[in-house]
């Protein structure tokens, strides 16, 4: 009998993957800050194919919050939704590739296996952490609106550690959206090869995603921490100017992506 699946474990009818083949659908609600930091800490983070901008947007970040639902093209993650809800939290910078201006997702946590799973296949640098947004429903007291003066709040912890905080309050539609976060996503498909000596993968890659929708996007001020004890090094890019904050919800559909360079393999692994 022949194994099958998409993804680890594999299995006789296939259905043990860890995440199913695309297309892949996904709806959701966003919480965006936009900031900025120290330019020369954006440009560390920067594989050698893209540069970084040497203009007002020099240092530019987004931290970005999303809860999501997500299937694939049968939708029957959606009548057992712990296949199909989680959130994550990300942070976002600024670059150019080849003259044109892009986003590179720099870290990234989620609060579900088969997201990180299927972040590592289109180049998301994903682990595990803890999320949490305040929610929106249309009746009740215990949820803000979308209205001038509403307040959204978001956490996120990893590895028993605090390793963001923000908080949104709403003024009213915005006439651009957030901006740091809208160019194409220049990731790194990265996988290390079994002996550790150099990565099998090692691609730049342009995320894909098509039949994308919004709802109107409302803007207004915005707090930020991000905290220093992680194993990540927050401290080098947290904000020194906090700019706009964004809440909106969005959806899209992704099936594959485009590789547009190769890195080094023989870059050294430490």
């Amino acid at each position: 009998m022949t194994l099958k699946g998409y993804t680890a474990p594999l299995s006789p009818d296939g259905r043990a993957s860890i995440v199913p083949p695309p297309p892949w659908h996904y709806s959701g609600d966003f919480l965006i800050v936009e900031y900025r930091t120290d330019p020369d800490a954006v440009a560390a983070l920067l594989p050698p194919e893209l540069e970084p901008h040497d203009d007002d947007r020099a240092g530019m970040m987004a931290a970005i919050f999303a809860d999501w639902q997500s299937c694939s093209d049968d939708g029957h993650e959606l009548v057992d939704p712990i296949q199909s809800q989680y959130r994550e939290f990300f942070l976002v910078v600024g670059a150019t590739f080849q003259g044109q201006p892009v986003s590179r997702c720099v870290y990234i946590w989620v609060d579900k296996d088969f997201a990180m799973y299927r972040g590592w296949i289109q180049g998301f640098p994903k682990k595990l952490g803890s999320i949490h947004m305040t929610r929106t429903f249309p009746v009740g007291r215990a949820a803000p609106k979308v209205e001038p003066g509403a307040r959204f709040g978001a956490t996120c912890a990893a590895n028993d550690r605090q390793v963001a905080r923000a908080v949104v309050t709403l003024r009213g539609v915005s006439q651009t959206g957030p901006t740091v976060n809208d160019p194409p996503m220049h990731n790194t498909r990265h996988f290390p090869a079994y002996d550790g000596t150099r990565p099998d993968v090692f691609e730049l890659v342009r995320s894909g995603g098509f039949d994308r929708h919004a709802t109107e996007i409302w803007e207004g001020d915005a707090e930020l921490r991000l905290y220093d004890d992680t194993l990540e090094d927050l401290a080098a890019i947290a904000p020194i100017e906090v700019g706009r904050g964004f809440r909106f919800s969005f959806g899209y559909t992704v099936h594959g992506g485009e590789v547009v360079a190769q890195h080094d393999r023989e870059m050294p692994v430490r």
